[in-house]
């Protein structure tokens, strides 16, 4: 799989040769979040080259933990999927997200912001229960960044589900939320609170008080927000 080899019978070093290779077990972490298209993938690892993306799933297939076909909705499009292999993996890829949030340092976890991942992240772990019945918008301005990063919409539909806008719907806004990138990635990965940040005015929320009341429990958090961070 790899043009190097640790030369070794040791299964952790056979393990290792296919699993080590740059961004494998990153995208391995996106399929477990759900993705399973070509273009689902690059949103989850924004910064991997698409070439790059495509010969780390071709590896994955010819070792056995993806399978790759066609889609039930359209045979025209491909889809990646876990085979029986591949899903044995979860536990260590559950296990690499622990150990990360619990020792890696805050400030070392933060210097590596990325709006189109976070943005990603929040849309597909979003908590629809204490939305209204009804279509909600949220508009999320980070006025720190360049104007094409800046304007999100998050649009939550009971009949559809959550989508992710980066050019204006055209909807009504039910809640304005300005803050800066760090804070919002904080709060994601359960470093900070919306609370805290909205006391000390590093977030801002306008709008439906009942969305604003209730942010922190419908805004989509890492899956290991609930680790507490042994790290300092």
């Amino acid at each position: 799989m790899t043009t190097g080899s640790y030369q070794q019978f040791c299964p952790v070093a056979m393990a290792a040769e296919i699993l080590c290779t740059r961004w494998t077990i990153v995208v391995l972490r996106e399929m477990f979040a759900g993705s399973t298209r070509f273009n689902e993938l690059r949103r989850g690892v924004p910064r991997m080259s698409p070439a790059l993306l495509s010969q780390r799933l071709k590896e994955l297939e010819t070792a056995g933990i993806v399978a790759r076909a066609a889609s039930n909705a359209d045979a025209a499009v491909s889809e990646y999927r876990l085979t029986e292999s591949g899903r044995e993996l979860g536990p260590l890829v559950e296990a690499f997200g622990i150990w990360g949030q619990r020792r890696i340092e805050s400030k070392l976890s933060l210097q590596h912001l990325d709006v189109d991942l976070l943005m990603w992240d929040m849309r597909r772990n979003l908590n629809t229960t204490p939305m209204p019945p009804r279509r909600s918008v949220v508009e999320i301005v980070y006025p720190d960044l360049p104007p094409t990063q800046r304007r999100w919409w998050l649009i939550v539909d009971p009949g559809t589900g959550v989508d992710l806008c980066k050019i204006d719907p055209g909807f009504d806004v039910d809640l304005y939320v300005s803050t800066d990138l760090r804070t919002m990635t904080a709060i994601w990965l359960g470093l900070d609170s919306v609370r805290a940040a909205v006391a000390n005015r590093r977030m801002v929320l306008t709008g439906s008080p009942k969305l604003a009341s209730s942010m922190q429990t419908w805004l989509g958090l890492s899956p290991f927000a609930k680790e507490r961070k042994l790290a300092s």
